[in-house]
């Protein structure tokens, strides 16, 4: 009896925002799903997405994603009309969405996506309660984490 192949197992991450890691303080995260049209499904498939300047608009008790920028495929242009940066509706539950208006409410909090990936067939989007870093609290993280590869490679050289 001949064994099936296994099949090579792929991440889960379609793309992350390391920027937003950069310029906020992440404090609380939340899982949302997200309202795509099925050539960006074959787009993020294919990994043609960008979250760099995207960020939550949280409006009439609801939450949408924009600034995210879908790059379609060369077979979906021809077949439908397609905007690469449109608004995508976020789908939260009543009780995230509350927490989520509370606390962009608050001073210097606002709702940045972080993430977004595949659990299961379903694509899902991370968003992040952030408040904003100062210029200061920017070197502060990068000296900490220049300070934690050092110390692994002294680590790693000692043994």
């Amino acid at each position: 009896m001949a064994k099936k192949p296994q099949k090579k197992k792929q991440s889960a991450t379609i793309a992350l925002n390391k920027r937003a890691r950069h310029e906020y303080q992440l404090e609380e995260k939340f899982e949302a799903g997200l309202v795509l049209k099925g050539w960006e499904v074959k787009s993020l498939r294919a990994g043609k997405v960008q979250l760099t300047d995207s960020y939550v608009l949280l409006k009439d008790g609801e939450a949408f994603l924009l600034g995210t920028h879908i790059t379609p495929l060369p077979t979906a242009s021809t077949h439908f009309v397609t905007d690469p940066t449109r608004t995508r509706k976020l789908l939260l539950n009543q009780r995230e969405l509350s927490r989520l208006f509370n606390g962009v409410n608050q001073k210097g909090y606002t709702c940045v996506a972080t993430a977004l990936y595949w659990k299961n067939h379903l694509v899902k989007c991370e968003i992040a309660l952030a408040k904003g870093k100062k210029e200061h609290d920017k070197r502060q993280t990068e000296k900490n984490r220049d300070w934690e590869r050092q110390k692994q490679r002294i680590m790693r050289h000692n043994q």
